[in-house]
């Protein structure tokens, strides 16, 4: 596999020579799409849909209200997506726009040809490598083709939650399922984004400032990288619950979560592999039986399962002691 190397400010970058997507997808996110994907006519439809809001619009409007990145307008951003996609080597390099918005976050858009979108807040607080890690996540949703399913999601979020919220009970158990594979993939471009700019660190800290950055302060990733072992230890018996229902409405993950995800990823060993040259190439997706990635999704989510029984198991035990505790001490007395 041949393969070659950039230089972004003192250190050697990977090209990741013709890499598929399936070396970064999380086995969830890869099996539900596929999944999707597999029944009759869904791309057609969704396209249909699609179709009637119009991508054309999307576009005008960024190109009305938002900065385009070009080699003379934000000539850094311009150079940061230029190398993203060289190291990721993206057959085609996408729009970049900047617009005027105080929330920290960036987004991938579109159909035929999708493009990005950064918040100006996100570009003012972040450094350059975690602006790169940014754009390598936004380009690994485009590569592996979430960008339609995605803005879908949103468009049908749109329209069950604000035009026409009766139709959003009826939908809901499809919005649920759409909503568990839209936060999979964010794990996946987590992945892509850390690919794109080969420094953990630099990674987790955009995670971290888009979690509660703000001007001015400097944050502790080792401290933010704690509190995401913190959350996943457990704690009382309804935290468990708790966890799984604060975001079933949500189309992200916490922060925590997904530093704690992308933490595992690199412990497990496939970062370090993937950089070593040893990753599935493009042409290679129709090779991997459509089993094995339902049979790894099932996995994950058993060992997950498996996880949140262990953490109400834990936390039964602590109720059960300081029960016994309390009874003791009222008996004595």
């Amino acid at each position: 596999m041949e393969s070659g190397s950039i230089q972004s400010g003192g250190v050697q970058r990977r090209v990741l020579t013709n890499i598929s997507p399936i070396a970064w997808e999380h086995p969830a996110d890869r099996a539900a799409l596929n999944a999707l994907r597999k029944i009759p006519g869904f791309d057609m439809v969704l396209r249909k849909v699609f179709g009637m809001f119009g991508e054309r619009a999307l576009l005008l409007a960024f190109k009305a209200n938002a900065v385009k990145v070009t080699e003379n307008q934000y000539p850094d951003l311009h150079e940061s997506l230029l190398r993203v996609c060289e190291v990721l080597d993206a057959e085609e390099v996408p729009e970049l726009f900047v617009s005027q918005k105080p929330v920290v976050n960036a987004g991938a858009v579109g159909m035929s040809k999708p493009f990005i979108v950064l918040n100006s807040s996100l570009v003012e607080l972040l450094g350059q490598d975690e602006v790169e890690a940014v754009i390598g996540h936004e380009v690994g949703h485009i590569l592996s083709g979430h960008v339609l399913y995605r803005t879908l999601l949103v468009i049908l979020l749109s329209l069950t939650v604000f035009r026409y919220p009766l139709a959003g009970l009826a939908v809901r158990p499809v919005l649920f399922a759409l909503l568990e594979w839209y936060r999979k993939s964010e794990l996946s471009s987590d992945r892509a984004g850390l690919l794109a700019v080969q420094d953990p660190d630099a990674s987790m800290r955009s995670l971290m400032h888009m979690a509660g950055g703000m001007r001015g302060e400097t944050l502790n990733l080792e401290e933010f990288v704690a509190q995401a072992e913190e959350y996943r230890e457990g704690g009382e018996l309804l935290d468990s619950v708790y966890k799984v229902l604060n975001v079933l409405g949500l189309t992200h993950p916490f922060a925590v979560v997904r530093v704690a995800e992308l933490k595992d990823w690199i412990d497990g060993g496939t970062y370090e592999r993937i950089l070593a040259g040893e990753y599935a190439e493009r042409g290679t997706e129709d090779e991997r039986p459509y089993r094995e990635d339902l049979a790894e999704a099932l996995s994950g989510y058993k060992d997950s399962a498996q996880k949140i029984l262990d953490e109400v198991d834990a936390a039964v035990d602590r109720m059960r002691d300081r029960v016994s505790k309390a009874w003791r001490g009222s008996s004595d007395s």
